[in-house]
């Protein structure tokens, strides 16, 4: 089974960028779609964007699309979401998950393997 950890979190101030990283280990991460979530306390957590195995599909929540960029490495093991243009509803604890299958992932039922989260805070 694959363990995923995330890291790059941070505070930033609204209109900055970060990226978050993905790492994978105990499996190659070529063997599984991937997805973002994320979650603010005491809400649902959402989708945010999912790719493909060899990263040739990817989609986007609305509310994320043209700001946030999802990407992977499988030669690192190694999945990334480039976010631009942060506003401060993007603040939420961020997570990466995996699953079995070809096709992109929209829902998190769909996922089975989580990673622990990362904080994203966008705040002046």
């Amino acid at each position: 089974q694959v363990q995923l950890v995330e890291s790059g979190g941070g505070l930033v101030q609204p209109g900055g960028s970060l990226r978050l990283s993905c790492a994978a280990s105990g499996r190659t991460l070529s063997v599984y779609a991937m997805g973002w979530f994320r979650q603010v306390l005491g809400k649902e957590r959402e989708f945010v964007a999912a790719i493909t195995r060899s990263g040739d599909s990817t989609r986007y929540a609305d509310s994320v699309k043209f700001r946030f960029t999802i990407s992977r490495d499988n030669a690192k093991n190694t999945m990334y979401l480039q976010m631009n243009t942060l506003k401060p509803e993007d603040t939420a604890v961020y997570y990466c998950a995996a699953r079995g299958g070809y096709g992109l992932g929209l829902s998190q039922s769909s996922y089975h393997n989580w990673g622990q989260g990362t904080q994203v805070t966008v705040s002046s």
